[in-house]
């Protein structure tokens, strides 16, 4: 027999996040648990300083007022929950006493749901516990603290979590838009619609007298108006979503994010009084959150897309440096930050050419791929280090070769100008877009991967470590895909590049010195430093490169990754690849945080400032070099080489 309490309360709850995250299974499972609670107005739910009630609280019906008292004295109200609203998580969040006061404003019905029976589910989805920590952080004005992240999970889960931490400053009130264009109900659509063109905004609210009775945004126009169901004559009060839903002008940045989830809207109108009946005085939007919240890998791709200048993407890498010492602080997994930060990049070098793209009159003769090269091209250029570019083009007669060549090279010359404003340093060795020699057309990059294959030298071999760990980051895929298949071809079967590859591997032997000292610097600017990068990262890099394409396996170009499809296709030496994959990662975030620290690359290491601690990771990573190096002298018979 089905419970039709249990149904009803589910019905109530789907509506409501973070209840809509869940499947309709927990959802009949806790709504099966709910304990219905009715009060009286003014009725208090729980007070100061009370033990932890083993359930927390969603109000069904009425008004619950959050109230904390202030330098000993009476207590003020700090938030106000309404249908929806959560509150009382201290207990399933930090297992403490209440801080704080929860009571009535009126008669209420409130569901109290079990803490045992909802943890379970918080472990298992991230963006419910998420939503809990930052609804949490809103009606209790404490701040954020990673503290609480651990006690609401497990260890073993904090790390599957943690790529979706934020930096709660969400305390802070959300700076909000003041002249904000209005109109009144009568008002036609087709002139609301003109004003947004003419004005290039999103929005218009609708006001009488000054008060807000409902807003247009694009997406009523597009839903209401394109699809024919109104006439673009038709006043806009036919149209336009009310009510609207207002809060006072110190709303924080987490109790603005909560009300967009919660009422599923992209503005908040901000009232004299905070509520639909007070003077209209400005407007919050998704768009200003994002500019408030800056430090979310979502936030910050949605800043990087829309950003219209050079300055502006600095201002959001700049947060993504911020955001990079943060998971680097809280000892975040490599993999995780490795996917977060590119994806960043990734998307900062699109920007940087679309900007690019749109300040050449022409648009592009033909079709035709960025690649980024080298570190980014391997998805492990975490810190601000130099540029390695490039451009292919589609093939063209000879006589249009050069003007194209010329089209495709003043483009370069924009975008590499624009990450280097970002912090990007221009190529010591020119190896970018702009140089004539690396922007080139499909059938020129086949002819020059073909002759540094079949003529394997010492700079060759270099040019093929770079070039060869190459990544599409805008354009055309095909003509990317079809160079790598080029390459794939020639080198299939070629058993003395692969031999001139592996030597390349061992040029730099395992960094320990006798007495199992670290092999440092001799002399120059970086005399007695440890050079991390040529010393460690770049032999195992190398290793991984040429492992892979002896396998022709083609479009993994990490390194960790490399490594753990080694692992899969040679399983006798399973243990020896999964163990490089832990070491590129290791050496790549030992690189980033002293980068961080110092302000640099990363890349030449004081021993001095190291701890025991970091000098014993570091000597197990070299142990695993040196184990590698002699895999790779072994298979291709390199003792001739040496």
């Amino acid at each position: 027999m089905k419970n039709t309490i249990a149904l009803r309360i589910a019905d109530f709850l789907k509506n409501h996040p973070p209840f809509d995250m869940l499947s309709k299974e927990q959802l009949l499972e806790v709504s099966s648990r709910v304990q219905v609670l009715y009060y009286d107005k003014n009725k208090v739910i729980f007070n100061e300083n009370d033990e932890g009630h083993n359930q927390f609280y969603v109000v069904h019906k009425g008004a619950v007022a959050l109230q904390k008292r202030r330098d000993g004295q009476d207590f003020t109200t700090i938030d106000n929950c309404d249908e929806g609203d959560i509150f009382g998580l201290r207990p399933l969040i930090a297992r403490e006493n209440y801080v704080i006061k929860a009571m009535t404003r009126e008669e209420s019905i409130v569901y109290g749901i079990p803490i045992a029976t909802f943890r379970p589910i918080v472990e298992q989805n991230p963006q419910v516990g998420n939503f809990l920590i930052e609804s949490f952080a809103s009606n209790t004005e404490n701040p954020y603290s990673e503290e609480y992240r651990k006690k609401l999970y497990t260890e073993e889960d904090i790390d599957v979590q943690l790529q979706t931490t934020t930096d709660l400053s969400d305390l802070q009130p959300t700076k909000y838009v003041k002249n904000v264009f209005t109109c009144p109900p009568e008002e036609t659509t087709q002139n609301v619609a003109l004003l947004m063109r003419e004005k290039n905004i999103g929005s218009v609210v609708i006001t009488h007298e000054e008060i807000p009775v409902g807003i247009v945004t694009d997406r009523d126009l597009k839903n209401k108006i394109v699809t024919g169901d109104f006439p673009i004559s038709t006043p806009i009060r036919n149209i336009m979503t009310t009510p609207v839903i207002c809060y006072p002008k110190n709303t924080t940045i987490a109790q603005a994010q909560i009300a967009l989830m919660k009422h599923k809207i992209g503005h908040l109108c901000i009232t004299k009084d905070g509520t639909p009946k007070s003077r209209l005085i400005g407007l919050i939007s998704e768009h200003d959150i994002t500019v408030s919240q800056g430090n979310n890998p979502s936030v910050l791709m949605k800043a990087i897309k829309r950003a219209s200048k050079t300055k502006h993407l600095k201002r959001i890498h700049e947060k993504i440096m911020i955001l990079l010492k943060g998971y680097i602080r809280q000892n975040i997994p490599l993999t995780h930050i490795s996917r977060i930060i590119t994806e960043l990049n990734d998307a900062t070098i699109k920007r940087c050419i679309e900007l690019s793209l749109a300040k050449i009159p022409e648009t592009p003769p033909v079709k035709f791929a960025w690649m980024s090269l080298g570190s980014q091209g391997r998805k492990e250029q975490l810190l601000h280090t130099d540029q390695d570019n490039a451009i292919v083009f589609e093939n063209v007669v000879d006589e249009r070769l050069e003007e194209t060549k010329a089209y495709f090279i003043a483009l370069a010359q924009k975008v590499t100008k624009r990450l280097n404003t970002l912090g990007y340093e221009y190529c010591p060795a020119d190896m970018m877009a702009s140089n004539p020699k690396w922007c080139l057309s499909l059938d020129e990059w086949k002819a020059q991967f073909t002759k540094w294959i079949a003529e394997p030298g010492d700079d060759e071999i270099l040019l093929c470590s770079i070039f060869f760990d190459f990544d599409i980051s805008y354009g055309d895929s095909t003509l990317t895909d079809i160079l790598g298949k080029h390459i794939f071809e020639k080198t299939a079967q070629n058993t003395y590049f692969f031999a001139m590859l592996g030597k390349s591997v061992l040029q730099n032997p395992s960094p320990l010195g006798f007495f199992r000292q670290f092999l440092v610097e001799q002399n120059g600017e970086y005399k007695d430093f440890f050079d991390l990068k040529k010393r460690a990262i770049t032999p195992i890099t190398d290793a991984g490169r040429v492992l892979i394409l002896s396998h022709q396996i083609q479009h993994i170009n990490n390194t960790a990754e490399r490594f753990e499809k080694l692992a899969e296709l040679e399983p006798e030496n399973k243990q020896l690849y999964l163990s490089c994959s832990y070491t590129s990662k290791a050496l790549l975030k030992f690189r980033t945080k002293h980068g961080l620290m110092h302000n640099d690359s990363g890349r030449y290491i004081e021993l001095s400032a190291l701890s025991k601690e970091e000098k014993m990771k570091l000597k197990r990573c070299f142990k695993t070099i040196r184990e590698i190096q002699e895999l790779i002298k072994i298979r291709y018979k390199l003792t001739s080489f040496i």
